[in-house]
């Protein structure tokens, strides 16, 4: 009976953290008097590190860049972790939870952050869309079994 609790799925949040954030404002403030539309452009990255053994920490990283032609209105770069117990979870799952249901929840974290700062800049709000951390995973794999058949 002990044998059989030692195997059972174990899946907790630990801890879910801003780990890094920065705004930069280059060009202010002549910048700011310009009367053009800015482009905006929002990149996403995820990141998993092991901690100990079962505990993971995976970090979602949004990085808003947004100019008035060739000049920076603004940057924001930010990173979201959390930190997570994951045991006893089959091999072939294991790229699923952290690649997936992990970022699923730092995300929306890393949402209320960047749109936090971007306000407290004094700037009307950015709004991260909502991401399919699901598609963008097999996108991921996808691209990696891509890489590795090409590379034989």
């Amino acid at each position: 009976m002990a044998d059989e609790a030692n195997n059972t799925p174990v899946f907790q949040i630990q801890r879910v953290y801003l780990k890094d954030l920065s705004l930069e404002q280059p060009n202010s403030p002549a910048i700011l008097l310009e009367q053009k539309q800015p482009n905006v452009d929002i990149q996403l990255a995820v990141a998993a590190t092991t901690v100990a053994d079962g505990i993971y920490e995976i970090s979602v990283t949004g990085t808003v860049t947004t100019k008035v032609e060739d000049k920076t209105l603004f940057l924001v770069e930010a990173k979201q972790a959390g930190i997570f117990e994951i045991r006893n979870i089959p091999e072939d799952q294991m790229g699923a939870v952290v690649g997936v249901a992990c970022p699923q929840i730092v995300y929306p974290y890393l949402r209320g952050n960047i749109s936090d700062i971007i306000n407290r800049a004094g700037f009307p709000p950015v709004h991260l869309a909502e991401i399919n951390f699901q598609a963008m995973y097999e996108q991921q794999q996808a691209a990696a079994a891509a890489e590795s058949s090409s590379v034989q």
